[in-house]
Order: C-alpha cells, then sequence, then structure tokens
C-alpha cells in the first residue's frame, strides 16, 4: 500500500455504481472510440477546406479520445470493487484526463457557440475572428487555461483508504478543505458562465435564422438542429454533475450527508462521460463529407433491410428507395446552408 495514502471516515456502498458505471464505460468505448476516430479524419477534411470549425472540432475530439485512454483504468478499478491497485501517479493522471475533458469540453462547445453566432449574426463585421489561424490561437488558451486548473490535482494526494482497507481513487468522502474553492470556480467560471455564453449566442442565432426570408424551411430545420444538439450535449452531460458538485461543496461537512447524495454524485458524473458519444454528432450537421457517409451508410442499411424482408415477402422494396431518393434530395449540409444565410442576414 502507497505510504502516502490518508485516511477517509466514510464507508461508502459502492453495488450499483460498480454495475451501472462498468456497463456505461464499455459502452462508451465501443461506440466512442470508432466515433471518435470516424471524426478526427472530418475534423481534418475541415482543416484542409480552411475551415475553423475544423480547429475546434479537432481539439474536441483530442480532448475525447485522451479521455477515452483512460477508461481501461477506471474500468479495471471497478472490476477490482473500487480499490486502485496502480500507483497514484496513474490515479491522478485518469482524475486529470476526467476534469479536463469536462472543461475542455465545455470550452470548444462554447468556442463553436461563438463563431456560429459571428457567421450568422455578424457576417462580415467579424471575418478577422473567424480563422483557421485564430482559431488555432484560441484553442491553445483553452488548454492552457484547463491544464493550469488541472495541474492543481497533482499538488494533493488523491489516493484514500477507507475503513476496508481499500485504496479509493480521486475522491473524497467527506470532501477536503482545498476542494471547495476550486470547486467554486469550477461552477461558475468552467460551467455557468460558458453556459450563459453559449445561451446567448445560439438565442440570437436562432433569431436570425428566423428572421430570414430567404432561407428555405428544411435549411432552417438543420441549422436549428446544429445549435440544438450543442445546447441538449451541454445540458444533458455537465449541467446535472455541476449542480450536484455545488450542492455537495456547500451541504458537504460529515458522512450522514455524503451517504445520501453518493449515487446521485455518481450518476451524474457518469452523465459526463456520455459526452464522448454525442461530440460526434455535431459532425452531422457541419461536415458535408460526414453526412454523404452517414447517407451512404443508411443507405447500405436500407438495401440489406429491402433484401431480407424481400425475401420473406413482407415488404415492398420500391416504396424504401423512393424514400432513399427524397431523402437525399433534402440532405444539403449546414456549411452550404450557413454560407446562404450569410447573404440574406
Amino acid at each position: 500500500m502507497n505510504m502516502s495514502e490518508e485516511q477517509i471516515n466514510c464507508t461508502i456502498s459502492y453495488k450499483i455504481h460498480q454495475y451501472l458505471f462498468s456497463g456505461a464505460y464499455i459502452l462508451v468505448l465501443l461506440v466512442g472510440l470508432p466515433a471518435n476516430a470516424y471524426s478526427l479524419y472530418h475534423a481534418w477534411l475541415q482543416l484542409k477546406a480552411r475551415n475553423e470549425l475544423g480547429v475546434y472540432l479537432l481539439n474536441l475530439t483530442i480532448s475525447d479520445l485522451l479521455y477515452l485512454a483512460s477508461l481501461p483504468l477506471w474500468l479495471q478499478y471497478i472490476f477490482q470493487g473500487d480499490n486502485w491497485s496502480s500507483s497514484e501517479w496513474l490515479c491522478q493522471l485518469c482524475g486529470f484526463l476526467l476534469y479536463e475533458n469536462i472543461y475542455v469540453s465545455i470550452g470548444f462547445l462554447c468556442c463553436i457557440s461563438i463563431d456560429r453566432y459571428l457567421a450568422v449574426v455578424y457576417p462580415f463585421r467579424f471575418k478577422a475572428f473567424r480563422t483557421v489561424r485564430a482559431a488555432a490561437l484560441v484553442s491553445v488558451v483553452v488548454w492552457l487555461k484547463e491544464l493550469a486548473v488541472g495541474v492543481v490535482f497533482f499538488w494533493h494526494k488523491e489516493l484514500s483508504r477507507d475503513r476496508h482497507n481499500q485504496s479509493v481513487c480521486f475522491e473524497h468522502y467527506p470532501m477536503k478543505t482545498w476542494e471547495y474553492p476550486i470547486n467554486y470556480y469550477r461552477f461558475y467560471i468552467g460551467f455557468l458562465f460558458p453556459l450563459g455564453i453559449l445561451s446567448v449566442s445560439y438565442f440570437r442565432v436562432l433569431r436570425a435564422v428566423g428572421k430570414s426570408a430567404g432561407t428555405q424551411t428544411a435549411q432552417k430545420t438543420r441549422i436549428k438542429y446544429l445549435v440544438t444538439s450543442t445546447i441538449v450535449i451541454f445540458l444533458v452531460c455537465f449541467s446535472p454533475y455541476h449542480v450536484f458538485l455545488l450542492v455537495r461543496t456547500i451541504f458537504e461537512r460529515d458522512c450522514d450527508f455524503t451517504e445520501k447524495i453518493f449515487n446521485y454524485y455518481h450518476f451524474s458524473l457518469l452523465l459526463t462521460s456520455f459526452n464522448c458519444v454525442a461530440d460526434p454528432a455535431l459532425y452531422c450537421f457541419i461536415s458535408e463529407s460526414a453526412q454523404k457517409g452517414i447517407q451512404k451508410a443508411q443507405e447500405a442499411c436500407t438495401r440489406v433491410l429491402c433484401c431480407c424482408l424481400k425475401s420473406h415477402g413482407r415488404f415492398n422494396t420500391h416504396s424504401i428507395e423512393l424514400a432513399v431518393t427524397n431523402d437525399n434530395v433534402t440532405g444539403t449540409s449546414v456549411v452550404t446552408l450557413l454560407q446562404q444565410i450569410k447573404t440574406d442576414v
């Protein structure tokens, strides 16, 4: 046992946590790895096309892949009954990647929202801020800011021992005093402030799209999907965790409160992992090549379904082929739509 470990007082039941987290982490790995690998390729295509969105999406994907790389260690931790058997620095690194993914993802979702706001509401006034070079500089600032905050976790001991003499990684029950100011910073600066920027930006985008008389209904719908998907990812993946983080920071001073809120808090933490699966969905509304790839995959699946059902004499293949053709006619990329809106706003 590492001599730097310290005793904690609370005894927590991890049974629900073990089954739920292990299943969820396996699902996130199986879906997130290929999805983000696919996203990485399309982000590179966006960069080659000199699209500044490609910079933000590339960084978002890198952040997700780094976190996914730490999931096997978290799975090992869970399968061993929440008993960390590796070194303390690996515990610190895995926890660091967990929180970096949360706040780097929030940062780049915020960057995407501002970029779309400037593109739709002020298409000509802020062109200098919507270049690949400007996006690269902003990305460096986002990474440096979060890395500077994340380094704090390496200054403190992150392995603790519970009453069963098991090593608990990266969680303290109840919270330590040094965690309070960091948690307030994470809630107000890392979450609430970006949420305000995101909300204002996208409501302005939706209003601008709604007022654009030259934009077709189908085009408006696709742009609304883009902005809505970003809001949904932010709210579903990050809001519950930060609400419970704030509640713990304000009220948690003893084990009684810890035991009452433990399962709710850990379920909200689990939701942040699905950010790695949800982020690649943004490419469906931004990358034209990604849309074409998805459409081809849908067509291939439809053909297979047609053949299977036709062999059983229960399906009319002509109706499906017609539906696929009609869907392709309306499959205009959001990149093209946003370019059209710029001339109308």
